[in-house]
């Protein structure tokens, strides 16, 4: 059996990149192949401790069975309608056109997020922000995002646009617009989606500073979502 590694962010180095296909043996689960991973110093212990993993471009669990042919991507922690209106761009955001798309006769309030590259953090002055994604998961994830911010608080419309290769200062790196007919409703959706955006969509950042890059830490997984490493990283 044979699956395709690719990894991303922080953890993207230790791979190719365009990938990785490894040879397994027998029937593997997803918590075999993360042991593995680390006995072969492909990644070490502590660098999965804090990482998911996703096949075929969903969330696994640590018993998921792998297929061959599978697609497992190893994710670190994140940094942070209708398909329109659920974006992965590269070029610059335009704030008023989102805005206006998802306003509506019936609605009272529109609240926007806009996540916009500032000039420093914790004191180093900052030059530029690269991001980089899973994109087809990272667009799956935000789309069922919008639906369940929909549903969990009854708003009409939500547009979520998230930018992708270098920003500079002042720039706009997501955008998430939520019309309601009322605005407590649109308030508590629009605080709901970036915060869960930045903790389950796969999307990195990596800060360039003057005096220096690094990659951002991410915030840690939620415990509702699987944890492939947890029955083989101890």
């Amino acid at each position: 059996m044979r699956v395709r590694l690719l990894s991303f962010g922080p953890l993207k180095s230790a791979l190719p990149p365009e990938g990785a296909w490894l040879e397994l043996a027998g029937e593997r689960r997803v918590a075999d192949l993360v042991r593995a991973l680390i006995e072969d110093g492909t990644f070490t212990r502590d660098a999965l401790r804090s990482a998911a993993v996703a096949v075929n471009r969903e969330y696994a669990a640590p018993q998921q069975l792998l297929r061959d042919g599978d697609e497992v991507a190893i994710l670190p922690p994140v940094s942070g309608g209708s398909a329109s209106l659920v974006q992965i761009v590269r070029e610059p955001i335009d704030a008023e056109t989102i805005v206006s798309a998802v306003k509506g006769g019936s609605d009272g309030a529109v609240c926007v997020f806009d996540g916009v590259v500032r000039d420093n953090t914790r004191g180093r002055a900052t030059l530029h922000l690269d991001y980089e994604a899973y994109e087809e998961m990272a667009l799956k994830q935000m789309l069922a995002l919008r639906d369940d911010a929909i549903a969990r608080f009854g708003v009409r419309e939500v547009a979520i646009v998230h930018r992708l290769g270098r920003l500079f200062v002042g720039e706009t790196s997501v955008l998430i617009a939520v019309s309601s007919a009322h605005r407590a409703a649109a308030f508590d959706a629009c605080r709901y989606i970036i915060d869960t955006l930045k903790k389950t969509v796969p999307i990195w950042k990596r800060e360039q500073f003057a005096d220096g890059a690094v990659w951002a830490d991410g915030e840690p997984f939620p415990a509702s979502l699987p944890a492939p490493g947890s029955g083989a990283v101890r």
